[in-house]
């Protein structure tokens, strides 16, 4: 049986591999949200682990920053550890 806390911890590591990723293209939460047509506070409060994205969202978010959605969610997994 999965743990209680695992959705909240892979909440929290999709939110700092997305903030990490946004990071290295040098990009600021409002131009990924220019890009990606999603509120730059909803970024925000993703990136916080505060928000539970849906797959379109992760798909949004992925092509804005020029990567897979499975990749997003593996660099999740590998922050998770």
């Amino acid at each position: 049986m999965a743990s209680t806390k695992r959705p909240q911890a892979f909440q929290t590591a999709f939110g700092k591999a997305l903030r990490r990723r946004r990071e290295r293209l040098e990009m600021s939460q409002e131009a990924l949200a220019f890009t990606s047509e999603i509120h730059r506070t909803y970024i925000s409060e993703l990136e916080r682990g505060l928000k539970n994205p849906s797959l379109t969202t992760i798909d949004r978010l992925a092509a804005a920053l020029k990567t897979k959605a499975s990749t997003l969610i593996a660099d999740a997994e590998a922050e998770l550890g």
